[in-house]
């Protein structure tokens, strides 16, 4: 039997949704939540049919994906705690709101990335950045006092100080308009690469093996395995060790069967037109960075249960990358740019919050952005969590954005604020969105104000949002030759729409082996779609019009507790 198919246990499965919800999922104390368990709440009297359906088998259902490892450190509750190494006033920061303090802090991160790690502190104060703060060394972390105590104001965009940014793609769009950040954390070398092509108008890739996807080497071919499975067999296991971080490499083939695997399968995916989706086309090879715990002769034990079949067709094997950013964070501050009209769609400046690129294990907490283009962003991201942010101020092109193969990440106790001012014509909202081959991330008790569960095409697959109160007011974005909305395995659970509005919440309708399930009563009005994929969708509906009857609450929550 193989590791990932070893039982979780099904009475511990079914246990744990009755502990979460005794917990209450109170952890942020913020009432995020649609459905958060209050002390003496009344409480359904059976689980879930599709939890337990579910529990049943957790690594391979069809509908439901397995996401209970999604986050820093496979989930971990704690986030780590680097011992303090640099205060930015003694690097020169004055914290006064008109010195320049960016060169400063970006001088304090460098000689704690030159000591091997530690926490950088920003004290209360108001320190204006004219400037990118890069976090890109391993085990750096920026800390400062508390979101409502220290703020990082930053009067210039990205188009002024790196300069314009086109799209690999053609066309007159500003790609500032879904990448970068004031606050970016990517690999040293990576991102000069990233910047030096911008300058030269060369624009790149963006993701794990660099700007025209060459930098990587096969570390070891792989043997036929199937979703779910926690270990693999490889030719020659002597480029393995434990602990390192690879790339699982997928190429789809001819018949693009990898692309059809990705969709569910069956009649509908098989006769769907991939040729003609040439941007989707470009996001294969699929790269799924992972960790290795374990290697015994030629088995190879991973992090995570893996997230698709592996088959001999589409040559798989285990990978290099570019150099990861790992165990790096930012905490306890405000990051706030000039307050501007919101641009055009698709031709922001650059006024955008905290990006994380090629980074595994790290994260934000305690952050709020305001008056920003794009708020949090996951460029070739994984396992990284975000708790306990918050997009504030004039309005956002993409609040939080997921792309560019970003995988395993968790988006927990977030906020998106109503904005401030009225939106501007000719501009466009999304909300929580997720593209480019994205897999298995997870957004877990939200509240929004404004926005949608925008899926931007580019055929993300297998990601949960859950306990979530939506007033989905956004529209989603994407390129027909993008593909398709969703692949398999999207589950919207206990969410409540309180403008009744159906549209990229309740996708039974849409999403190929789907979930939707404790959905407050919706209709379709504004933005309506239809299915990709002709034929059966397999899709599920459970308790529709009755948050309140579904139990567990969490769907992330109760896998997690699963553990």
């Amino acid at each position: 039997m193989r590791d990932g198919q070893r039982a979780i246990g099904r009475r511990a499965l079914l246990g744990s949704a009755v502990a979460v919800a005794a917990a209450g999922a109170a952890a942020s104390g913020l009432g995020l939540g649609a459905g958060t368990a209050a002390a003496g709440e009344r409480r359904p009297l059976r689980t879930s049919a599709l939890w337990r359906e579910f529990a049943r088998s957790p690594y391979t259902h069809p509908q439901i994906p397995y996401v209970g490892r999604a986050g820093v450190r496979a989930g971990a509750r704690c986030l780590p705690r680097p011992r303090v190494v640099a205060d930015v006033r003694a690097y020169g920061a004055k914290g006064d709101g008109s010195t320049d303090d960016a060169p400063a802090i970006n001088r304090a991160l460098a000689a704690a990335g030159a000591r091997g790690g530690g926490t950088v502190l920003v004290p209360p104060g108001t320190y204006r950045i004219d400037d990118v703060i890069r976090i890109g060394h391993s085990d750096v972390v920026l800390r400062g006092a508390g979101s409502g105590r220290t703020t990082l104001y930053a009067p210039r965009n990205l188009t002024e100080v790196i300069g314009p940014y086109g799209s690999r793609y053609g066309g007159d769009k500003s790609s500032w308009s879904w990448a970068g950040g004031l606050i970016w954390l990517c690999p040293q070398e990576r991102w000069s690469t990233l910047t030096t092509a911008i300058r030269g108008r060369a624009w790149p890739f963006e993701g794990w093996t660099g700007n025209r996807r060459d930098e990587w080497r096969t570390l070891a071919t792989v043997a036929p395995a199937k979703r779910g499975d926690r270990s693999l067999t490889v030719e020659d296991a002597a480029g393995l060790r434990r602990g390192q971080l690879v790339l699982l490499r997928l190429a789809d083939d001819a018949d693009h069967t990898l692309l059809t695997h990705m969709a569910g399968g069956g009649p509908g995916a098989e006769a769907y037109d991939w040729d003609a989706m040439t941007k989707l086309t470009s996001y294969v090879p699929y790269e799924w960075p992972v960790r290795v715990t374990a290697v015994h002769g030629r088995e190879v034990t991973l992090e995570r249960p893996l997230p698709l079949d592996v088959r001999p067709e589409w040559d798989p094997r285990l990978t290099t990358s570019v150099t990861p950013l790992t165990g790096s964070g930012v905490e306890g501050l405000t990051l706030e740019a000039v307050e501007t009209p919101q641009s055009p769609h698709l031709l922001d400046k650059g006024h955008n919050g905290v990006a994380f690129q090629c980074a595994y294990d790290c994260w934000a907490d305690d952050v709020v952005v305001r008056h920003v283009d794009n708020g949090f962003g996951l460029i070739a991201a994984s396992a990284c969590t975000l708790r306990r942010t918050r997009v504030a101020g004039r309005g956002s092109h993409h609040p939080y954005y997921c792309r560019e193969g970003s995988h395993d990440n968790l988006i927990e106790d977030f906020v998106i604020e109503r904005r401030t001012v009225p939106a501007p014509a000719g501009t466009q909202l999304h909300g929580i969105n997720v593209e480019g081959l994205s897999s298995h991330n997870v957004w877990s008790r939200g509240r929004m104000e404004m926005g949608t569960f925008d899926t931007h095409r580019g055929m993300p697959f297998a990601n949960v949002r859950t306990e979530i109160t939506v007033s989905n007011d956004g529209r989603h974005g994407g390129d027909a030759i993008a593909g398709p909305l969703y692949g398999a395995r999207f589950a919207h659970w206990n969410v409540t729409v309180t403008n009744q509005r159906a549209g990229l919440i309740k996708i039974d309708g849409i999403a190929p082996y789907s979930v939707t399930a404790g959905i407050s009563e919706v209709r379709e009005f504004d933005q309506i779609d239809v299915p990709d994929f002709t034929g059966e969708l397999h899709a599920r509906l459970e308790a529709y019009g009755r948050p309140e009857d579904l139990w567990p609450r969490n769907l992330y929550e109760a896998q997690r507790e699963s553990r």
